[in-house]
């Protein structure tokens, strides 16, 4: 067992280490149940990815990126997917899923591919609640099937723009990713031809229904071939997915998988919630302020690594970054300036950390949070070694709750919320940090040639040593301020919630926002996370930009940014809650009253040329946004 975890074993099938080469990050129970429980290989020491019958190339990829043993639900799945089961999969995040699913699919892809040569079109379509999980899992496909020849894989999500999509469908994506309501526009578009799909996986179903995907998913199921083989993922089984799998899947193998991971007790786990636009100033406060030694930075991307080493460094911090381009000669040289403590802050991939021990590293900081706990214990672990204390911070915004909870419930240990440091805080440790710097030179140097400089000086120029110190000072500053300015704050939010609540007579919204109207509400039981969902997921528009929501009983209020791109518009008048489509409009207010004076030019622009439509065709306007009516962004002029 690595010291990246304490776990507590209790298993009824093959277990092991998780697929990581140095570390077991998520030990679980999994049990198979086939109308009765199937008992597995008692022998759980000598089971791995060998064994299962994976295909020579998608087993080498694992290879090489270390994965030797299956985590008990890679154990019990691929097998039963690769015999052509299909399968219900009762597990937490990060147990391991996606390989459990990705493995056997691409084992069935390279087989075909051998027989047919590449499919041209996708024989794999993979469903997922969100388009960071969707990029996550494509990401995941694409290095799993790193020695298949012409495999391409596709994500596609809201927000984004069609038109590279519409060409890599084109082109032929063997694997197509995800999130519902972008699958249904390219459905109904004829862009994604389900016609020779061969697998279906609908990963995290009770998170894509509790977003309000239901009737999506379902109408999507019902657009693939009847001989296919489905896989469907769920943390929990209520009857909305009990429904789905009975009548999609054909005599499913079940497989649950309790995790039994724990973290070590002598690292002191936080989050803090924080907005995308902030987190850089975030993370200045608190490594200006916490007590810390070396620090590891983890984000998703490879960019990010190089973008936020980048940004740290010119606020002063010595820091560098790994991820997987980085040449081998040039992370060991990092890793070694970490050690020696030439470097204070490492920003790194999951990927690039692996195998990472270094006893000086006494904080790590998800800057981005990890969409599983197996990413999360695996990153935790990297701090606290040898039983010294160690420090775990995790940044999220409101809409990453769920995987926050999906953290503690995997790791059955609470993450403790954090106040940031204030700026009077950060303030007074960089004078205090001030003032030492002057006394360690003042001790450790010889001043004697700039002292004569600066005597010279005040006599030739006659003005106070005090002001040269304070000139010398600010060049030392580099251009750096000193001090630091509290960052503007994000724009003003009214209450959300149902009920009618998140509103007062007469108040407009926030500065640079409006007020949307959309043809869902309480009849149609739609919820403050399914609107949320449904226009971040779909308008690519960040969830920190969705004011106020004020559910009525046959329609909502939402507050949105006022200046909305045309692209975004467009895909939120496509967009559905409920398998309904939402009818996106400016609100009117009563009998077409302008409702809040403070709106922007652009939203009154947008009421004034559907009022002139309407009088051109004769009509009187539509107060109540009734269906039907003809969008100014499907219109010309």
């Amino acid at each position: 067992m690595s010291e990246d975890t304490t776990t507590t074993e209790t298993a009824t099938t093959p277990q092991s280490t998780d697929a990581a080469p140095a570390s077991t990050p998520e030990n679980a129970t999994a049990e198979a149940t086939d109308h009765a429980t199937t008992q597995p290989d008692a022998d759980e020491d000598r089971v791995r990815f060998t064994d299962l019958g994976i295909d020579g190339r998608v087993l080498s990829a694992l290879t090489d990126i270390g994965y030797e043993n299956p985590s008990p639900i890679q154990a019990a799945t691929i097998p039963a997917l690769l015999a052509g089961r299909d399968v219900v999969g009762l597990a937490q995040t990060g147990t391991g899923k996606t390989a459990a699913f990705a493995v056997p699919a691409l084992s069935k892809l390279a087989e075909l591919n051998d027989v047919h040569g590449p499919a041209s079109s996708p024989q794999v379509l993979v469903l997922a609640p969100t388009r960071e999980l969707a990029l996550q899992v494509a990401e995941a496909f694409s290095t799993y099937a790193a020695h298949l020849d012409g495999f391409t894989v596709l994500p596609v999500y809201g927000g984004s723009p069609y038109g590279p999509q519409l060409a890599g469908l084109r082109r032929g994506a063997q694997v197509v990713v995800g999130t519902p309501g972008r699958v249904i526009d390219h459905i109904s578009k004829g862009s994604l031809d389900l016609s020779g799909l061969q697998y279906v996986v609908l990963d995290e179903a009770d998170e894509m229904l509790r977003m309000g995907f239901a009737e999506d998913v379902e109408t999507i199921l019902a657009s693939t071939p009847e001989q296919k083989q489905v896989a469907l993922f769920s943390a929990t089984m209520p009857p909305a997915i009990r429904k789905i799998a009975a009548k999609y899947l054909n005599d499913p193998a079940e497989i649950t998988v309790a995790a039994k991971t724990t973290t070590r007790a002598n690292i002191r786990q936080r989050y803090v919630q924080v907005m995308n636009p902030h987190k850089l100033d975030a993370i200045t406060r608190i490594l200006e302020v916490e007590q810390y030694d070396g620090v590891i930075v983890f984000v998703r991307t490879k960019l990010a690594t190089e973008e936020l080493a980048d940004k740290l460094t010119a606020r002063g911090f010595t820091a560098a970054a790994i991820n997987g381009d980085i040449p081998q000669t040039q992370r060991e040289r990092t890793v070694d300036a970490l050690r020696s403590g030439n470097v204070d802050v490492l920003v790194a991939t999951d990927v690039a950390a692996r195998g990472l021990d270094v006893e000086r590293i006494s904080l790590v900081i998800n800057y981005d949070i990890p969409h599983d706990t197996e990413s999360y214990v695996h990153r935790i672990g990297r701090t606290g070694r040898a039983g010294r204390a160690g420090d775990a911070i995790l940044f999220m915004t409101p809409r990453e709750k769920y995987l926050l909870r999906s953290i503690e419930r995997a790791t059955r240990q609470p993450v403790e919320q954090m106040t940031l440091p204030s700026v009077d805080a950060v303030n007074s440790t960089r004078i205090g940090r001030f003032a030492e710097q002057i006394t360690q030179t003042r001790q450790a140097e010889d001043l004697s040639v700039f002292r004569d400089l600066v005597e010279e000086y005040v006599r030739e120029q006659d003005v106070d040593a005090v002001e040269v110190a304070a000139a010398l000072a600010v060049m030392a500053q580099g251009g750096r301020p000193l001090l630091m300015e509290e960052p503007p704050p994000l724009p003003a939010k009214g209450p959300r919630g149902g009920k009618d609540r998140g509103r007062t007579s007469g108040r407009g919204p926030g500065a640079g926002k409006a007020t949307y109207r959309i043809a869902v509400g309480r009849r149609q039981r739609v919820m403050p996370g399914s609107i949320v969902g449904a226009i971040a997921n779909e308008g690519g528009i960040d969830s920190s930009d969705i004011g106020g929501i004020d559910i009525r009983s046959d329609h909502s209020l939402v507050e949105l940014p006022a200046e909305l791109p045309e692209q975004t518009l467009r895909a939120l008048s496509r967009t559905r809650i409920g398998g309904q489509l939402i009818e996106l409009e400016l609100d009117r207010g009563p009998r077409g009253g302008n409702r809040h004076a403070g709106r922007s030019a652009q939203a009154d622009g947008f009421r004034r040329r559907e009022d002139r439509a309407d009088r051109k065709r004769g009509d009187r306007p539509d107060h109540g946004g009734g269906k039907g009516r003809d969008k100014p962004w499907n219109r010309k002029g």
